[in-house]
């Protein structure tokens, strides 16, 4: 068997030593930069975020204000995407619309990361009774539909303020991350690292937030993504059929819910496609987002 050349083997030891002195946030960084769809998707929500918080700039209209001499107009240089029955026009319910709906998404996950890493580290990290009890109350979760139970306790609750809306949504969509945190902790709390924390002294909630949620955070980060494309669509549904923020607040499901009847799906797509096309695309994005931070979080993808 013959010898390799010097020269392969010194670029060979070149190249493992630029690959270890790659820190683990550079690797990651470089997977997901090779998923060309995530990267792409950035940029695209990127964008509509930009135009959402630039709405006063893009357009001088009034998404809440009525004006009965420009009713049902159809696309002109004046309203680029004409009026709807009450004249409010179109293009600035659309721009300013996604500031709810981001709000919305940004805010509740957030919010159910917050509740899902504290009750799914407790019963994860404890086990026993503590598991037990966490786990039977995501049981009853379970049992109720996550729309129909927003609905219930919209209803008992009678408001439609966005912050209510935000809280409602947020402590009833927590049980599905909270199971998956609990199934995380367990399988890490008898590993080397925890046992040693243990043995140093280390404190529950120390070990739950300096060792065990970092060694989680690639499949919590993802599970992150997917679940604010969740609750935009949540949210964006809600509204279609009522239950969300009031009518008069520029939102893109407030946009599709006005433009629900026959004549309008059959003779003003300019009024519901806009804002469909809208939701469809940030929901992909952060879907795609997800999968490229799936990617960049597994080490089987560094090649």
């Amino acid at each position: 068997m013959s010898t390799p050349p010097v020269e392969a083997l010194a670029a060979n030891q070149s190249a493992a030593r630029g690959r270890v002195s790659k820190s683990p946030f550079q690797l990651a960084l470089g997977r997901f930069m090779r998923h060309r769809m995530a990267v792409a998707s950035v940029l695209v929500l990127a964008l509509i975020v930009l135009v959402s918080l630039c709405a006063p700039w893009l357009t001088h209209w009034d998404p809440s204000r009525q004006d009965l001499n420009s009713v049902s107009l159809p696309p002109s240089a004046a309203h680029w995407l004409g009026t709807d029955a009450n004249g409010i026009d179109y293009f600035a319910r659309d721009v300013y619309g996604g500031r709810i709906d981001l709000l919305i998404g940004f805010t509740d996950t957030l919010l159910v990361m917050a509740i899902s890493i504290v009750l799914g580290g407790l019963a994860g990290y404890y086990g026993g009774w503590v598991d037990a009890v966490i786990m039977r109350v995501c049981d009853f979760m379970f049992n109720f539909p996550f729309i129909l139970l927003i609905i219930v306790l919209e209803s008992i609750i009678n408001t439609s303020s966005v912050w209510l809306l935000i809280a409602v949504i947020g402590f009833t969509a927590w049980p599905s991350t909270t199971r998956m945190i609990r199934s995380l902790f367990l399988s890490l709390r008898e590993s080397e690292f925890v046992l040693a924390a243990r043995t140093s002294g280390a404190g529950a909630w120390r070990i739950i937030f300096r060792h065990l949620l970092p060694a989680s955070l690639g499949p919590i980060v993802v599970n992150a993504t997917l679940q604010m494309a969740n609750l935009i669509g949540a949210e964006a549904a809600l509204a279609v059929i009522g239950f969300g923020v009031k009518s008069t607040t520029p939102s893109w499901g407030n946009v599709l819910n006005s433009s629900l009847d026959y004549f309008t799906l059959s003779t003003e797509p300019w009024a519901w496609v806009p804002p469909a096309l809208l939701i469809t695309v940030t929901i992909l994005c952060i879907n795609f987002i997800g999968d490229g931070l799936r990617d960049a979080f597994d080490p089987a993808f560094d090649k």
